[in-house]
């Protein structure tokens, strides 16, 4: 599982009960989700791929956050060796349909891409929240491994621009989407909000569940 778990043994029962509770977001329609979206003008001045960090161990246990996706959305495992080399192994590609048996002929999408997240807010961030955003396993729909031709077809493109090939896959495609802006607190444009409302029409029981960023 990619979240991490804390061991509440750990924790002196004072702390525990004087700590604030986790907020947790309860299911929204998906339409609801959107409307709630900030609208504004985005800007890509000052965007360098760099701002972001990544790929990064934040659990030093020698796999990075690329290989860490790969094992937890393999369909079939792949054996993990030295430095975290990943040999076997089966991954479907929702974007494209396609199934992959080649660790390297995936990529690891920023389900909002990097370009996107400082149009939509980002560019406001410390470095240490962008690399956060980057790196968001605790989020399951943050990153995707998808095929390489289809993470490179999308590149930075929003809703309004790009959706993946599989037409039948566009409603969890727009949820997921709307739940990573949900959860970092990102503005959408209008064209964007255009196009994500025009896919949840056709979406009547999908909903958004995260919790905010930290």
């Amino acid at each position: 599982m990619r979240p991490h778990l804390v061991a509440l043994a750990a924790v002196p029962l004072t702390a525990a009960l004087l700590a604030p509770a986790p907020a947790y977001a309860a299911a929204t329609p998906l339409a609801d989700a959107i409307a709630a979206l900030t609208v504004a003008e985005e800007s890509r001045t000052g965007y360098d791929r760099s701002l972001f960090p990544h790929w990064v161990d934040a659990d030093r246990n020698g796999c990075h956050t690329r290989a860490e996706v790969l094992i937890e959305e393999a369909e079939i495992a792949p054996e993990v060796g030295d430095r975290c080399r990943l040999t076997g192994g089966e991954w479907f590609s929702y974007y494209d349909g396609r199934t992959l048996t080649e660790a390297g002929s995936l990529d690891i999408d920023h389900m909002v891409p990097l370009a996107e997240a400082w149009d939509s807010g980002a560019s406001e961030w410390s470095t240490n929240r962008r690399r956060d955003f980057a790196n968001d396993l605790d989020e399951p729909v943050a990153l995707v491994a998808v095929s390489a031709a289809s993470n490179r077809s999308k590149a930075d493109r929003d809703p309004a621009e790009w959706l993946p090939p599989a037409e039948e896959v566009h409603c969890r495609y727009v949820t997921e989407w709307t739940t990573v802006k949900t959860r970092w607190s990102l503005s959408v444009d209008e064209a964007e909000l255009e196009a994500l409302n025009t896919v949840a029409d056709t979406c009547p029981d999908a909903v958004v569940e995260t919790t905010p960023a930290l």
